[in-house]
């Protein structure tokens, strides 16, 4: 269990005010033009030796990401930091708190990135139903600015730097990088196909790189204590640092909490959101990583570590670590068709597989809810979901696919036994 000194968010739960007086207080803002005027190389190291992946759900290496981005005098072009806020994945509430709680963190958090990666601006795409997060976001920009902190020679660091809010309209596409880009451009939200990457072509074909809030806002913590102490948390090189968690469903106390990436499932549960309701022993099963990634029953809650390539070897993932938790009381098929029906609705519909495949599976999955199927179906569900996954241009189509793969591998007797009562009582 991570012990309070370690914790990176120290006023997750809104218990302090979250203004620039308290968060200093907390430790932000803290001599940062010190970590600045080490260099980009240095920091860019720090990050590397830190191992931190992506906490938007890719999990890709954070150092890397921000190696990528090319030598601005030898582009000639102004390169971009966007921070997606654009948090929309049922089951997922991190970034809220942060964005609510403890936004120091985050514009702290974008000035070093934007000068590791030789950007003058940065801009924060927030989700449009997050109206008072996205107010305290602006409040705290607008306490950096008055302070110095943001502008011309930012925090004394002799960087200038500009951070921008952007409101979304609440489309879920939006989240994936891409789509994001097109939308701060003014587009229709709709993901662009890769190559250029962004941070070849990103916002206005400028060098960008897109990182997730709470990936941006635990770098100023790294950089002051090292990337080798943040590594020093975890499973193993691959599965470093401590990771916020967002608990819902079926527990006595639902909650975001900051623990140790690796820590099991089973005692995340019982240490912090006291429990399956009633008992652990009446579970049926977990969503470990939002609604895109698939459920996993009893037997393997029981022992699973939650990391990125614990909960991948059964054929899960984390995510962005939003933790469904489902008792013996849900419709599993029910919950899952329900699930289905929301990426059909948030489809941009410009892939085939997916713009068709979404529809489709709904379809079939309301008759699965009902039992008026056949038996031969549920191999025709599951193949129409092989066709959709990595057949598309974002992971949209993936998301859609993943939880129905989930229902049939693990809960195919529970489909089969709908189907044969069905026909019972229609005969």
């Amino acid at each position: 269990m991570l012990d309070d000194k370690d914790r990176i968010f120290t006023n997750l739960y809104g218990f302090e005010p979250h203004n620039l007086e308290y968060a200093k207080k907390r430790g932000d803002w803290d001599n940062t033009a010190a970590l600045i005027k080490k260099g980009k190389e240095w920091i860019v190291e720090e990050m590397k030796k830190s191992s931190l992946r992506g906490r938007g759900g890719a999990g890709f290496p954070t150092g890397l990401k921000w190696s990528f981005m090319p030598d601005p005098e030898k582009t000639g072009k102004p390169h971009y930091l966007v921070v997606n806020a654009d948090e929309s994945e049922p089951g997922t509430c991190k970034d809220r708190d942060i964005l609510r709680n403890d936004p120091h963190k985050l514009i702290e958090g974008c000035l070093i990135a934007g000068f590791a990666m030789g950007a003058h601006a940065a801009y924060i795409y927030i989700r449009g139903e997050f109206f008072n997060e996205g107010s305290a976001v602006v409040e705290a920009i607008e306490e950096a600015y008055a302070a110095g902190l943001l502008g011309k020679n930012a925090a004394g660091s002799g960087w200038d730097f500009d951070v921008y809010l952007h409101r979304g309209a609440g489309a879920y596409i939006c989240g994936e990088e891409t789509a994001l880009l097109n939308s701060l451009e003014g587009l229709k939200g709709q993901p662009r196909n890769k190559p250029p990457f962004p941070a070849m072509a990103g916002l206005y074909a400028c060098p960008t790189t897109v990182n997730n809030v709470e990936t941006i806002a635990v770098a100023p913590t790294i950089l002051r204590r090292g990337g080798g102490w943040f590594a020093g948390f975890g499973k193993d090189e691959k599965n470093t640092g401590t990771k916020l968690f967002c608990i819902s469903g079926h527990v006595e106390q639902p909650c975001n909490v900051e623990e140790e990436m690796g820590i099991p499932l089973k005692e995340l549960i019982e240490k912090h959101a006291g429990g399956v309701r009633g008992g652990w022993d009446n579970l049926l099963a977990i969503i470990p990583g939002g609604s895109s990634t698939p459920l996993l029953p009893k037997d393997i809650c029981d022992t699973v570590l939650m990391d990125f390539d614990s909960l991948r070897e059964v054929q899960s993932g984390l995510g962005t670590a939003g933790v469904i938790v489902m008792d013996k009381s849900t419709d599993i098929v029910y919950a899952i068709a329900r699930l289905s029906q929301f990426y059909m609705h948030e489809s941009c519909g410009q892939c085939t597989p997916c713009r068709e495949g979404c529809g489709w599976l709904w379809r079939v999955m309301v008759r699965m809810v009902e039992g008026n199927a056949t038996v031969e179906e549920i191999d025709m569900l599951l193949d129409v979901t092989k066709e959709m996954e990595g057949h598309t241009i974002c992971a949209l189509g993936d998301a859609a696919a993943w939880p129905v793969q989930g229902l049939i591998r693990h809960f195919r007797p529970e489909m089969e036994k709908r189907i044969m009562e069905y026909r019972k009582a229609a005969a």
